[in-house]
């Protein structure tokens, strides 16, 4: 009986024993998104969400009007079929600013967002963009834009400094 109960808390023990080597020691989890779309040409994930640093911008700047540095980003495009569509134009839309630009939530007040096209040329909230050309023989092509502030044409009281942020989504369509 006394052997027993020795050979149950050695049981016991061991079992404690080997419950704590074959504890956690890291987990984690990986989830997977995206979408199939119906067009042309696939978006490059690095293209899909992006963040555009505007910078800290000094409120003289924006003074009657002025603007802050304009600011690269691009939208690539990738695994291109030219079967299908040789053009492709971009619309952004969001929430509303100053004469068809960006509106900004946020602290900071007096001021918009600017999109412009490689070519310098803002782009209007809603309204598509010049036509791009599809490189014949390439299967990727990429759409370089620019960011930048602009005020909203009032004085120095009018322009409030703070953090701001805003968003703009972009609709593809191809021809």
């Amino acid at each position: 009986m006394k052997l027993n109960k020795i050979m149950m808390a050695a049981v016991l023990a061991f079992g404690t024993i080997s419950g704590a080597q074959a504890a956690d020691q890291g987990h984690g989890k990986v989830t997977f998104t995206g979408s199939i779309i119906d067009a042309p040409c696939s978006i490059d994930p690095n293209s899909v969400d992006q963040t555009v640093d505007l910078g800290a911008v000094s409120n003289v700047s924006l003074l009657k009007g002025g603007n802050s540095e304009p600011k690269p980003f691009d939208i690539h495009l990738e695994k291109c079929s030219l079967e299908t569509a040789k053009l492709v134009t971009t619309t952004f839309d969001g929430a509303p600013g100053k004469d068809g630009l960006l509106g900004m939530t946020g602290d900071a007040k007096g001021a918009s967002i600017a999109i412009t096209d490689g070519s310098n040329n803002v782009i209007k909230l809603g309204q598509p963009t010049t036509e791009n050309t599809i490189s014949a023989g390439s299967t990727e092509t990429t759409l370089s834009f620019s960011a930048y502030l602009k005020g909203d044409g009032g004085e120095a009281e009018t322009i409030i400094p703070g953090k701001f942020q805003s968003v703009a989504n972009f609709i593809l369509n191809y021809k």
